[in-house]
């Protein structure tokens, strides 16, 4: 069974920095694609980051600037860097995994909760 685990989250302060990591084992198929998502409650869950294995990068518009996407898919390890962190990124973030080949669901993590408060 495909295991993905998050690591790195907890409180932290307005305006502070927390580094958040993820690691995928156990799938059959190569990813190609790795990233985070995150959802406040009540909200949707909405993208974050996400990394190609060519090291293409996007980011969600609320997090540009101030939020940064690293990694090996290789190695099926992604890293997300949060700086300048707000009150409004308070939110469960979840590592997301997509495999080389199509027809394979995504591979999701429990998620991770990320609080900033003062």
């Amino acid at each position: 069974q495909v295991q993905v685990v998050e690591s790195g989250g907890g409180l932290v302060q307005p305006g502070g920095s927390m580094k958040l990591s993820c690691v995928v084992s156990r799938h059959r198929f190569g990813l190609n694609i790795m990233g985070w998502y995150r959802q406040a409650l009540g909200k949707p869950r909405e993208l974050v980051a996400t990394m190609t294995r060519a090291g293409y990068t996007t980011f969600g518009d609320s997090v540009k600037n101030r939020f940064g996407i690293s990694g090996d898919i290789y190695k099926n390890t992604v890293y997300l860097q949060m700086n300048s962190l707000k009150p409004e990124d308070t939110a469960v973030y979840y590592c997301n995994a997509r495999a080389t080949i199509k027809s394979v669901p995504d591979y999701w993590g429990r998620g991770i909760q990320v609080t900033v408060a003062s």
